[in-house]
């Protein structure tokens, strides 16, 4: 593909150069660099790509896309200037690989929580209808059933794009995606087009990016007003933030609920550790997850589902099949009846409502053991928030080390303390070894105990400084209960 053709979408303040050439790829990381690239300089938070172009040059880059004036003494190198290099990196590989989001119907899930359940379970149960579908998660990358490792909740737009074609080259039709704040603040999804949008709920998080909650959610709120007016927006309406996501939205309003009248309206039946019995605009299904979080989920998914075209009767058919997601209040009992839980909950309101759920099915009335940690570089506001949560929801509380980075996880748990009042701390433990706080939760647990372990949930790594070690929460919860 030649370059002007890559290009032709471009917000362009200058060329020095032809565009004629023919490219062979598109990057904004200088290692990656090959004959013929065009290298897209991006400033980040930790490094300015401005700053690594006679580097990208060196290695072979015949174009080069920035924010700023040519570099003397590079003959016979296209020089493009632009208003904002990350839209232009997201413009440009969209048309390098043939506008894939073109030809998928295409859904992004956004929103604090939920938006991993509600994407997996919609590939789930449209792969069940016997549809070819995508996902973009937290947890993994499909293309149909064939996984590929997540780095991010939403990868950067040269990864996206790149998957997206892959789908389409495969047969795929639907592409159901996870949009992160980050994705949308920094332009990762400009260029894609979305056949829906879907709103989950909106509380505390990223606040160390994000200046304040007011910008998150004005960053959410982009995703809704840059939808086509073919689209959908689905809002939960049990959010007070929901109706603002369609204010200014072009896209045909809908929403869901648990507690008020709204188009896809759920109620709790029944609820047990096993799963919930609900009713979805008057028919009853059974689900295999528990909780109120997850019956909002499943409304959510139900919802997205018939507005994706579905059968009513067939997506709750395939509903009631689905499994819970890796990672996301993941259960499992001992032969000693104590029961396991791993949930990714990493946020006040997330962990609120794991423990709320756990609560509400503990019939045995089983002492609820919590082991809790807080990431390190991140928002340091949500840690005496969490232990307190942790703490008021729990016979016994351990504090332990998340992913500390590069911060101390003596002064993480020094935090999270700060949220313990002094009548609450005798049930605190602090241990910072992760392994060592799960292995000693699960010899203080007894018979018809609930262990949690909230935080990391899926993930398989612990990141201590730059490093990346081997951990798994679940292999270690169920090899010291078993």
């Amino acid at each position: 593909m030649k370059l002007k053709e890559i290009i032709s979408e471009l917000e362009i303040l200058h060329i020095s150069g032809t565009t004629e050439q023919e490219i062979s790829g598109i990057t904004f990381d200088s290692r990656s660099v090959g004959p013929g690239s065009v290298f897209v300089a991006i400033r980040g938070a930790g490094a300015d790509g401005h700053d690594y172009i006679g580097q990208a040059l060196a290695s072979g880059a015949s174009a080069v896309i920035s924010e700023e004036k040519p570099m003397p003494g590079y003959p016979g190198v296209t020089w493009i200037s632009v208003a904002q290099s990350r839209i232009s990196l997201a413009l440009m590989a969209s048309a390098y690989y043939g506008h894939p989001s073109r030809d998928l119907h295409m859904v992004g899930i956004t929103g604090t929580n939920g938006k991993t359940t509600i994407a997996t379970l919609l590939h789930r149960i449209h792969t069940s209808l016997g549809f070819r579908a995508g996902l973009l998660s937290t947890i993994q990358v499909l293309v149909g059933e064939e996984s590929h490792p997540a780095t991010h909740t939403t990868p950067d737009p040269v990864q996206i794009n790149r998957y997206l074609r892959k789908m389409v080259d495969t047969g795929c039709g639907y592409c159901f995606m996870e949009v992160s704040s980050h994705a949308i603040h920094q332009g990762r999804i400009a260029g894609l087009d979305f056949n829906g949008g879907v709103f989950t709920n909106l509380t505390r998080d990223h606040l160390d990016y994000h200046k304040d909650f007011m910008e998150y959610l004005e960053v959410k709120k982009r995703f809704f007003d840059n939808l086509p007016s073919g689209a959908f927006a689905l809002v939960n309406g049990d959010d007070k933030h929901g109706k603002v996501m369609l204010q200014n939205c072009k896209a045909s309003p809908h929403t869901f609920s648990l507690r008020s009248v709204c188009e896809f309206r759920g109620k709790i039946k029944e609820m047990h550790l096993e799963g919930s019995s609900l009713e979805i605009n008057g028919s009853e299904v059974w689900v295999r997850l528990p909780g109120r979080f997850n019956a909002s989920n499943m409304v959510c998914t139900f919802a997205a589902a018939v507005l994706s075209g579905q059968n009513p009767e067939d997506v709750l058919r395939e509903m009631s099949m689905v499994d819970s997601v890796k990672g996301r209040f993941e259960t499992f009992t001992s032969k000693k009846g104590i029961t396991g839980i791993v949930d990714y909950a990493h946020t006040p309101d997330a962990l609120s409502k794991v423990l709320e759920t756990i609560r509400e099915v503990n019939i045995r009335n089983g002492e609820i053991i919590t082991v809790v940690g807080a990431g390190g570089n991140r928002d340091r506001g949500k840690r005496p928030m969490m232990a307190l949560i942790a703490a008021r929801a729990s016979q016994k509380v351990i504090l332990t080390s998340d992913n500390p980075r590069d911060e101390d996880p003596e002064s993480i748990l020094d935090d999270m303390m700060k949220g313990i009042p002094r009548n609450l701390r005798e049930k605190i433990l602090r241990i910072t070894n992760r392994e060592e706080s799960i292995r000693t939760a699960c010899m203080l647990a007894g018979p018809d105990d609930i262990v949690l372990v909230a935080g990391k949930g899926h993930e398989n790594y612990q990141l201590i400084g730059k490093k990346k070690f081997p951990f798994n929460d679940m292999e270690i919860l169920q090899q010291n209960l078993n």
